[in-house]
C-alpha cells in the first residue's frame, strides 16, 4: 500500500513511518528537509513539501492510497523575535495551513487519510476559547474531519503527551531529561511541578495511527491514551530509571524542563481521561506499556 508520511522525518511522525513500513506499507516521508541522524528514516523514500508555503498541485501527492498527517506546529516552533504574535502563528500554520494542505490531499485522490492532533480540544474544551494554540489545533482537526465523504475517509487520532526513541534519532529533550534524572543537570533544582497529565508511547501512537488507517471511520475524531501520572509520578519514574530514586517535593516554580508554558491546559492543571474502550479495541493499540517505556528512554537517551 502506497503511503505517504507527511512530517515524517519527526519524532512521532518518524516512528510511524518505521512503523507503517515494518508492517508491509510502502512508506515515502514527506517533510520540508530530509531525515537528520543516522536512523532507519533514511532508507525511506523521500519527498520534499512544506504543508504551510507549498502549492502541491504540481503532482506530489499523487498514486498514493494512504496519507498520514504528523506535522503541525507548537511551541518548539514559535519565532519570538515579536514578529508574530501567538495568536496569529497558529491560526495561520494550524488552523489554516493544516485544512488547505488536506484539500490538496483530497484533490489527489488519496482516499484515506489519518491526522494526528491534540488530545487538548476533547480533554479540556474550555481552553480552545482561551488558549491560541489549543483553538488552532481544534479548528485544524474540525476542518479536516468536515471534509469526510464516501470518496475520502478522513479521521483523527488526537494524543497527549508522546514518549520514545528510534534508534540513531536524536530527541533533545528527553536527552535533557535523562541528564536531569541522574542529577547531572547543572544549575537545575530537584522538584516537580503540580498537575499533571495522559502520555502515551511513540509505539501505541503507531499502532493507533495504523489502526485508525485500516478501520478508522471517516469523520472520527479518537482520543487516545494511556497512562494518567501526575507530574511528581512522571519525575519519579524517571528517576527510578536512573537508579536516583527521588521522593520530590511538589512546587509551583518554573520547572527546568517541563515549562509553565506548554501545559496549554493550564497551569496546575491534572489532564486525566481514560479513552473510550471500545475506540481502544477498534485502534488496538497498546495501554499499561508507559512505565517500561520511560526505562528504555533513559538507558537510550542516556547512551546506556
Amino acid at each position: 500500500m502506497k503511503t505517504l508520511v507527511v512530517g515524517g522525518t519527526g519524532f512521532a511522525g518518524g516512528h510511524a513511518a518505521l512503523y507503517l513500513r515494518d508492517q508491509g506499507y510502502d512508506v515515502t516521508v514527506m517533510s520540508r528537509s530530509r531525515p537528520k541522524g543516522t536512523s532507519a528514516l533514511n532508507d525511506l523514500p523521500f519527498v520534499q513539501g512544506d504543508y504551510v508555503n507549498d502549492d502541491f498541485s504540481d503532482g506530489r501527492l499523487e498514486g498514493y492510497e494512504r496519507l498520514v498527517f504528523c506535522a503541525g506546529v507548537d511551541v518548539k516552533y514559535f519565532p519570538w523575535d515579536g514578529s508574530i504574535t501567538p495568536q496569529e502563528f497558529y491560526h495561520s500554520l494550524n488552523s489554516v495551513a493544516i485544512p488547505r494542505f488536506f484539500e490538496s490531499v483530497r484533490a489527489a485522490g488519496i482516499p484515506r487519510t489519518v491526522y494526528l492532533g491534540s488530545f487538548y480540544p476533547q480533554v479540556a474544551p474550555e481552553r480552545i476559547a482561551e488558549d491560541p494554540y489549543v483553538r488552532s489545533r481544534h479548528e485544524a482537526d474540525e476542518a479536516i474531519r468536515a471534509m469526510s465523504s464516501p470518496a475520502f475517509n478522513v479521521c483523527s487520532c488526537n494524543a497527549p503527551y508522546i514518549l520514545g526513541y528510534t534508534p540513531g534519532f536524536a530527541v533533545d529533550h528527553l536527552t535533557t531529561m535523562a541528564t536531569y534524572a541522574s542529577g547531572r543537570l547543572e544549575g537545575a533544582p530537584i522538584f516537580a511541578p503540580p498537575g499533571g497529565t495522559n502520555h502515551m508511547t511513540c509505539q501505541s501512537v503507531s499502532e493507533a495511527l495504523l489502526g485508525a488507517l485500516e478501520r478508522g471511520e471517516s469523520g472520527k475524531g479518537y482520543l487516545i491514551g494511556d497512562a494518567n501520572l501526575t507530574w511528581k509520578e512522571y519525575f519519579e519514574l524517571w528517576f527510578a530509571a536512573a537508579g536516583n530514586p527521588q521522593d520530590l517535593e511538589v512546587r509551583e516554580d518554573e520547572h527546568p524542563i517541563i515549562p509553565q508554558m506548554i501545559m496549554y491546559a493550564g497551569v496546575n492543571a491534572l489532564t486525566s481521561y481514560e479513552p473510550p474502550a471500545d475506540e481502544t479495541a477498534l485502534l488496538a493499540y497498546q495501554r499499561g506499556v508507559l512505565p517500561a517505556m520511560i526505562t528504555e528512554c533513559f538507558n537510550y537517551y542516556s547512551g546506556q
